[in-house]
């Protein structure tokens, strides 16, 4: 198949540098590479971000990412980008004109690229799949957090949810959001959870901790991910303050993450906010922030924890507790999106509702109490991850929803032809 994957907003490309890098990029550059490996041609549609950036860039064998300009060559925010998207989609639709308009079909991910895969089947009839990963719906439910999109998008959101062929939802959550906030078919959601690559992450020694600043003989725990108010850190925070209230666990919270590489508060405002939660707490001490890490260096980050928690308040992509398990480490996470996917209570870690800080610490506290019983979840982590959380499963279900789409299509081309 001749696969156009469009991300807008997030460029495959970041996955490798680390810039303006987060989950999408990592999804989008991993599953182009196992699609292109299956032997399918894949472009990624990105929008330029920097005038210097060649047009098109070859990512790997049968993946090629297109840059289309719109907007200014230069980093915008996704949250301001709805109003170049208009730009964006008019290019799209020019530059498949250019090649023929020969897509198969179109992959588009978040909302703002959807309206370029809308032109798209407008104009050529090209069949799209949608996978929205995050719905503004879902986030307006929770009236502390405002999330800086415009007020359209939930409506063009639902328009998506209209227009598209098939529905990807990254969790089981995700299926039953789609369902209840937009009014989705459930026949035409399929589940396709996020993946890891084995040749990238797995278990390994803790050789990172003289490197991170960390003793051999401190129980540690990592999270991975945005240092924003939305992932949830003040919460385990508090929950490492309850661990050595209540517990008399003294636990070393190591926090990788931010938008520079040493960390910067003025940066990353959070760090800020979570550094004075700390010392309000009596902990500050025992937290460690550790700012941007390379993707090559995630692998020695994880196998340097003794347990790895994550606490959003709504999650739709669960990669973090994936790698995690994948490296052996067991997880404590809260009990929504593709986390509860991911992690399997009282086998490869433990669900905790969200902001519930006594939860993490009670949690972490059987694992410092009973390390072989982390050491368990871990070997089971990593077999649960191996078995079905590879990218190359998810690119593999991913070609097999594409082909059920487009077996219609091809059917009644045959028709017509023989005619």
């Amino acid at each position: 198949m001749k696969i156009a994957l469009i991300s807008a907003h997030a460029s495959p490309l970041a996955s490798v540098s680390g810039l303006h890098s987060g989950g999408l990029n990592v999804s989008v550059a991993n599953l182009a590479r196992e699609l292109g490996c299956a032997g399918h041609q894949v472009d990624v549609f990105t929008r330029r971000d920097d005038l210097w950036t060649a047009p098109v860039v070859e990512l790997a064998p049968n993946v090629s990412v297109v840059h289309l300009p719109a907007g200014p060559a230069r980093p915008v925010g996704a949250q301001a980008m709805l109003v170049h998207m208009d730009d964006f989609a008019a290019r799209a639709v020019r530059y498949c004109g250019a090649e023929g308009g020969t897509y198969d079909i179109v992959h588009a991910n978040f909302f703002l690229s959807g309206l370029a895969a809308i032109r798209l089947k407008e104009r050529y009839g090209t069949p799209f799949v949608m996978a929205l990963h995050d719905l503004g719906k879902v986030r307006q439910r929770d009236r502390r957090e405002f999330d800086g999109f415009p007020s359209e998008r939930p409506k063009i959101e639902s328009k998506l949810v209209s227009a598209a062929d098939r529905l990807i939802a990254g969790s089981l959550q995700e299926h039953d959001n789609l369902v209840c906030f937009y009014g989705a078919d459930p026949a035409r959601v399929e589940v396709v959870p996020r993946g890891f690559d084995p040749a990238e992450l797995g278990p390994g020694a803790k050789t990172a901790r003289s490197r991170l600043g960390l003793r051999d003989d401190e129980f540690v725990v990592l999270h991975v991910g945005r240092v924003v108010p939305s992932e949830g850190i003040d919460d385990l925070v508090r929950g490492i303050a309850r661990l050595k209230r209540h517990h008399r666990v003294t636990a070393r919270l190591l926090v990788v993450g931010g938008e520079s590489e040493a960390p910067d508060p003025q940066r990353t405002p959070e760090i800020a906010r979570l550094r004075a939660i700390a010392t309000a707490e009596g902990v500050a001490a025992q937290l460690v922030f550790a700012g941007r890490v390379a993707r090559a260096a995630l692998r020695e980050c994880y196998c340097a924890a003794d347990a790895f928690v994550t606490t959003p308040r709504h999650e739709s992509f669960g990669i973090t507790p994936i790698e995690a398990l994948a490296c052996g480490i067991p997880v404590v996470g809260t009990a929504v999106g593709g986390i509860e996917d991911a992690v399997v209570d009282a086998m490869t870690g433990y669900l905790v509702p969200p902001n519930d800080p006594a939860a993490l610490a009670e949690q972490l506290a059987l694992f410092h109490r009973n390390p072989e019983l982390a050491r368990a979840f871990g070997r089971a982590g990593i077999l649960r991850t191996r078995g079905r959380f590879t990218w190359r499963h998810a690119a593999a279900e991913l070609a097999r929803i594409y082909a059920a789409v487009l077996a219609p299509h091809r059917s009644r081309l045959v028709t017509v032809v023989s005619r």
